[in-house]
């Protein structure tokens, strides 16, 4: 296989790689909370980067050191998203409580409806810093990175006999994953912010949903990777 294959291999898995569940679940669980999307994005990028980081630590490891990943580890790393994603799900929920959101019934006349509203919406001192680092994203990417770093050592090990053409897959296969969920982050925070501007109460909701789901799929990765494949049971 030609570098340049190789290269553009590794950037188009790169850029399908940003769009697995859980990823997606987890960089929509703080997505949900931001009005701007243009910090949405750097969200997505900052995921991007722990995630790239760790593909080229432990790609380093590997492809210098001969190192391998023993399969309880790989497991462990997989159950450990799971636990992140149940985090992230329950303070997006802590949060909505925070603020508050509940169900108001109303009628008017002989029509009766009900409404999500939330307190403590105020603004005043929210500041954007647009080209900060986010710490939350990254590290969460970082662990994304250490859960499916085993298949990908794999693949380039088997396939990319050249130390140096390994770690330029991983970085060109990162690079894609950066693009990736930056895209993605974007278009997330377009949606919800014109949730947020124009349909607060579907903006609420969806919030509920995100970190509903959140929590649920990781519990699911940690009771199939802990109990069904037996992590936990020795």
């Amino acid at each position: 296989m030609s570098l340049l294959t190789t290269l553009g291999l590794g950037l188009v898995l790169g850029l399908k790689h940003a769009f697995d569940s859980d990823h997606l679940i987890a960089v929509s669980s703080i997505v949900a909370r931001e009005r701007s999307p243009w910090r949405s994005l750097w969200i997505g990028l900052s995921w991007g980067l722990g995630h790239t980081l760790t593909l080229l630590v432990i790609g380093l490891l590997v492809l210098k050191l001969e190192f391998r990943i023993p399969p309880f580890v790989e497991s462990s790393f997989e159950c450990a998203v799971g636990v992140v994603l149940i985090g992230l799900g329950l303070t997006t929920l802590y949060d909505c409580w925070r603020r508050r959101i509940h169900v108001h019934p109303h009628v008017h006349g002989s029509a009766a409806h009900v409404h999500f509203h939330a307190h403590a919406e105020s603004e005043a001192h929210s500041h954007v810093h647009p080209f900060q680092l986010e710490a939350k994203p990254f590290l969460v990417g970082m662990v994304h990175g250490l859960a499916g770093s085993a298949a990908l050592m794999l693949l380039v090990l088997t396939a990319i006999p050249s130390p140096t053409r390994g770690l330029l897959y991983l970085a060109i296969f990162g690079c894609g994953s950066i693009v990736g969920m930056g895209m993605v982050s974007l278009l997330m925070g377009f949606f919800f912010s014109l949730a947020t501007n124009r349909l607060h109460e579907m903006s609420q909701v969806l919030r509920l949903t995100v970190g509903s789901l959140s929590a649920a799929f990781g519990a699911w990765i940690v009771i199939d990777i802990g109990f069904v494949r037996g992590l936990f049971l020795g």
